[in-house]
């Protein structure tokens, strides 16, 4: 598990050293150019590093142990680094938007071949990232934030790529501003599902995949549950989903007896919803008596 971590940390340290270099180098390229697409381009591969750097610090506190006072560990620290990671992306595709709705009233000459140039070398840098982290992507919503964010970078590459190429054979330079807004709507849509599922889980929200009824069906199939209520589900991580109940029993059974019940309680919760910590409080009450 160690190696594990720490073949995700280089990973991730590989990739905030190619974005960085691409960053400075298109941001030079965009004022010497006067291309807004590659500033835009650049911009965007700036919030990566920043994203990506975020993704590591967030990543090392996560495997950090509970203590005394966060009995409940430190994985919130990935969903937190998701979501400063989302609002950014969200905010500087607003701003590209409007600089680029300046730009269509006010179209400037681009210089095609820094743009052009700066475009494949963003493309080649964010390439090598996205196959350098192709394999963490599954491991939690901050590293698949990330991985995200290098997927945007190598299109909105191509973009400019084909942006250059247009003004290069048509000399159509409102493709400049054209290819910024794309890359705006992109950015914008793919970040808000991000968005979306960080502030579920900070807010613990159970999760859209659960319906909350099914989950009381299931349990009400063991023989010895005659209902249950006091109902909460949600999520520490993005992978570690919580649940706690009132069960009530249908008979008296003694403390012991109820062991019994809580295995194939949770064994039911893991196998039909992913559910991997669970909290029963038991109860005998009459059906007139109790919240159904």
């Amino acid at each position: 598990m160690a190696r594990h971590h720490e073949h995700t940390e280089r990973n991730l340290a590989i990739t905030v050293i190619l974005n960085g270099i691409i960053t400075i180098a298109q941001f030079v390229g965009g004022i010497i150019s006067g291309s807004l697409a590659l500033l835009s381009d650049a911009l965007h591969n700036l919030s990566d590093v920043i994203s990506v750097i975020l993704a590591y610090v967030a990543h090392r506190i996560g495997l950090r142990p509970q203590t005394l006072n966060s009995t409940f560990g430190f994985k919130r620290a990935e969903i937190l680094a998701a979501f400063i990671n989302a609002i950014s992306l969200i905010a500087i595709s607003v701003y590209l938007l409007v600089e680029a709705g300046k730009r269509f009233l006010n179209p400037k000459e681009v210089d095609y071949l820094w743009m052009l140039g700066l475009g494949i070398l963003g493309f080649i840098a964010n390439g090598l990232s996205v196959l350098i982290l192709h394999q963490n992507k599954e491991e939690n919503l901050n590293i698949r934030a990330a991985y995200l964010h290098l997927i945007g970078d190598a299109l909105t590459s191509l973009a400019v790529i084909a942006g250059a190429v247009c003004i290069w054979l048509f000399q159509v330079y409102w493709i400049d501003p054209l290819v910024t807004v794309l890359i705006s709507i992109y950015i914008f849509v793919h970040t808000f599902k991000i968005l979306k599922e960080s502030v579920g889980i900070l807010m613990q929200f159970a999760p859209p995949e659960i319906d909350q009824q099914e989950v009381v069906r299931v349990l009400q199939k063991i023989q010895e549950i005659s209902s249950v209520h006091h109902v909460h589900i949600w999520q520490l991580s993005d992978h570690q989903i919580y649940f706690e109940a009132h069960l009530v029993l249908s008979e008296n059974h003694s403390v012991s007896e109820t062991h019994a019940i809580s295995v194939n309680a949770k064994l039911l919760l893991k196998s039909h919803f992913g559910i991997t910590h669970t909290t029963f409080q038991y109860e005998f009450i009459s059906c007139e008596d109790c919240d159904c």
